[in-house]
């Protein structure tokens, strides 16, 4: 009883200077006009599969589905369905190096030439080539251009290049185009080079190691890399491209990443993404086995901002109030609306995801969709400002 006493002092006091909490049926309301809303911004949108959830305090409060995961067959979309994750697979990465570096099996400092002697070959007009450091590889500020492959133009190449050879034979023709450290510009060649630095010192190949040491402790048993293994195929999302006038094309099936795995190659349902999303806000009851994976204090270090983004490059999507936005440690950081909140998107063949997460309020939200078209990102645009403005002022005092 005394616990509980000084806990509930202890949270008064806490909130003696924020909003009133707020009553459940007002939640209760919000989240009914949430799910009005996000029904018929993806219809207007012409997405034939999407998927939603709202996670706060460790628990899944509100969940949807729209559409089909594979127009061929009229399969719905439910929470089994598998999505291609992109780019959000990078965050994975930078946990990973975060690993070998509380294991002092590198430091951020280090320079990416040390474990990758190849870079020699690049050419870089900006000084010395070793002054390009994990850190800045994982900040997206060392240099590199944005593509991994700009030159696929034919249907027969390969989705990605498949074999680290194909990439190092391309380092002769790499410029870096500005000083590390001096700007920010998102690169997806730097996070394939972590990769390769993790397969390196650890001698396991990049999906094996993030497997053993991040998805099974997490107990993302449903998540891998690339293609679906057999048992999962029928959840198996496909994707499609939506030109102006609203026509379909498929996208390619199970498509398998290559040497690009570290960049772009996780698989998952949103039941083992929630997973994720109660490691990275924290869950009480589970962060003894969490500080087994990463340490609290190595994952807030990956939330800090590194470096400020330019407005520009972001603000048009959703400009919302007093936004700015930095990029951690593998992570984007963004102010806005009030709200500070730590995420990722994802963006690959016709595949179109994003999560974010608000530490203070342990809130997050997480959305996927099998449809990339032009109104596809505007959606994304549409239902992030909603949670801004509706919902996550209403959750974070809602404990």
């Amino acid at each position: 009883m005394i616990k509980s006493i000084l806990a509930v002092l202890l949270c008064a006091a806490a909130t003696a200077a924020a909003a009133v909490p707020k009553s459940g049926p007002a939640l209760k309301k919000a989240l009914a006009d949430l799910s009005d809303f996000y029904e018929k911004a993806v219809k207007e949108a012409g997405i034939v599969g999407s998927s939603f959830m709202l996670y706060h305090d460790n628990r899944l409060l509100f969940e949807r589905y729209h559409g089909l995961a594979n127009m061929g067959k009229k399969e719905p979309v439910d929470a089994d369905t598998i999505y291609h994750w992109a780019s959000i697979t990078k965050t994975f990465t930078g946990i990973a190096v975060m690993q070998l570096r509380d294991r002092g099996l590198l430091k951020l400092e280090d320079p990416i030439i040390k474990y990758i002697p190849e870079l020699r070959d690049i050419h870089d007009p900006y000084g010395d080539k070793s002054e390009i450091t994990i850190a800045h590889l994982m900040s997206h500020t060392a240099g590199f251009r944005d593509p991994t492959w700009p030159w696929r133009d034919r249907p027969w190449q390969s989705f990605e290049p498949l074999h680290w050879e194909q990439l190092t034979a391309m380092f002769p023709y790499t410029e870096i185009l500005f000083k590390p450290g001096s700007r920010w510009s998102y690169s997806n060649p730097a996070v394939i080079l972590l990769g390769r630095t993790i397969e390196l010192l650890t001698a396991d190949d990049y999906e094996v190691y993030v497997d053993k040491n991040i998805l099974r402790p997490l107990e993302m048993n449903r998540s891998y890399f690339d293609t679906t293994p057999y048992h999962l195929l029928k959840h198996r999302s496909h994707s499609y491209w939506q030109d102006e006038a609203g026509k379909l094309t498929p996208g390619v099936f199970d498509a398998n990443t290559g040497i690009t795995v570290s960049n772009g190659g996780l698989n998952a349902p949103f039941t083992d993404f929630v997973k994720y999303l109660d490691f990275l806000t924290g869950n009480p009851a589970k962060q003894a086995a969490y500080e087994g994976i990463l340490k609290r204090s190595s994952l807030e270090e990956m939330f800090r901002p590194r470096i400020e983004i330019p407005r520009e490059d972001f603000e048009k999507d959703f400009p919302g109030e007093n936004r700015k936005d930095f990029m951690g440690l593998s992570f984007f950081i963004e102010d806005n609306c009030g709200q500070h909140v730590i995420g990722h998107g994802g963006d690959q063949n016709g595949f179109v995801t994003h999560f974010y997460i608000r530490p203070d309020a342990r809130a997050a939200y997480v959305v996927g969709f099998n449809t990339n078209g032009s109104k596809t990102k505007p959606l994304d645009a549409r239902i992030k400002e909603y949670l801004f403005r509706n919902i996550f002022p209403l959750i974070e005092n809602a404990d």
